[in-house]
């Protein structure tokens, strides 16, 4: 079959690889019917995070069951599914808890050694525990399927994000970033009840998704007047919570800023090239609480996909561009120069 692999920065290729097989007897084999590229997938594409030459990428995917191992209940051949970013068992302490991104037994699409989402087909390990079964007419229905494919990541991402926030409803709730999962914070935010919603965004295109999905107000400022602008959105006092899906120095400092005492910071911006830019002093003073880390999206898919279904919540605006599986490259590309917000691939 056909994968997109990595071998050096700006260097990715679609190559034929080996096809996936059942090798454990809980493990099913997945033909993708949907995949895309993640802005956190652009920090391998650049160098920032290291990756062996040739290894697979990608870590949002649903498809069609192929073959399942004799171990397996839940699924068999012909049921669509989604996958969430990480494999987990569902046995385990941390995946009863919720916390199937702790799970010993876990492992991330795309890691040495595994399959990546960005390819014809992926082998699934502890199908039981990771995988969510979808109705099968979406299959045919093409914007229900884009839609169901963010549930593999961005959705519950910010959802976790909003969380981690504390958003209730009538809360105010200001946004940094303006990425897919910044613009699935606004639509979480909105979903649980967010009175005002506060997008910090200079890009346009962006900012109108984020007004379609709930957004209140914009601030296309950055810095220091981000900041200005924000407390003068809120009489001074910032907002209850603030949702930081960056992940860099500035945007944790300008996430702090603009938190309202007693508030709280749902971080879920991956950490890169830097320091936290986080001061406990200011934080510990101002009684503001953090919250956040790679999110469980297995744990939230239950939840939100009835949303989806029944056309409650439609994140599918955030998938700009679509590509074929020769065009990974190119959207790679595309994202990197942000002429694209997020690929959608279509092996």
């Amino acid at each position: 079959m056909r994968a997109t692999t990595i071998h050096a920065p700006f260097d990715m290729r679609v190559e034929d690889v080996p096809d996936p097989v059942v090798q454990d007897p809980t493990d099913v084999v997945v033909r993708v019917l949907r995949a895309c590229v993640c802005g956190s997938d652009l920090w391998a594409y650049r160098g920032e995070s290291a990756r062996q030459p040739g290894q697979r990428i990608g870590h949002e995917f649903l498809g069609i069951v192929e073959a399942a191992g004799s171990e397996v209940t839940g699924f068999a051949a012909g049921d669509l599914v989604v996958a969430p970013f990480v494999w987990s068992d569902g046995t385990c302490d941390y995946c009863a808890e919720g916390l199937q991104t702790s799970c010993p037994s876990g492992g991330f699409w795309g890691s040495s050694g595994s399959d990546g989402g960005q390819g014809e087909a992926v082998r699934v390990p502890f199908a039981d525990g990771t995988l969510v079964k979808l109705p099968a007419d979406a299959a045919s229905d093409d914007r229900l399927l884009t839609a169901l494919l963010a549930l593999s990541d961005v959705l519950g991402t910010g959802h976790h994000a909003a969380l981690g926030a504390g958003v209730k409803p009538g809360s105010t709730v200001a946004v940094v970033g303006d990425g897919a999962v910044g613009l699935c914070g606004v639509l979480a935010a909105k979903r649980l009840g967010a009175e005002r919603i506060i997008a910090l965004g200079r890009h346009s295109t962006r900012t109108d998704i984020a007004r379609l999905f709930g957004a209140t107000d914009v601030v296309a400022e950055r810095g220091e007047a981000a900041e200005a602008a924000v407390r003068e959105l809120t009489g001074g006092q910032g907002a209850h919570g603030v949702i930081e899906a960056v992940g860099t120095e500035q945007s944790m400092r300008t996430a702090v800023a603009i938190t309202r005492d007693g508030g709280s910071i749902g971080y879920v911006g991956v950490p890169h090239g830097s320091g936290t830019g986080l001061d406990l002093s200011v934080m510990f003073d101002r009684n503001i609480a953090l919250r956040g880390g790679v999110a469980p999206v297995r744990a939230y898919i239950p939840e939100l996909l009835p949303d989806i279904l029944d056309g409650t919540v439609d994140p599918s605006p955030v998938f700009d561009l679509t590509v074929g599986l020769d065009g990974v490259p190119g959207g790679y590309k595309a994202m990197d120069e942000r002429t694209a917000l997020k690929v959608l691939v279509k092996p």
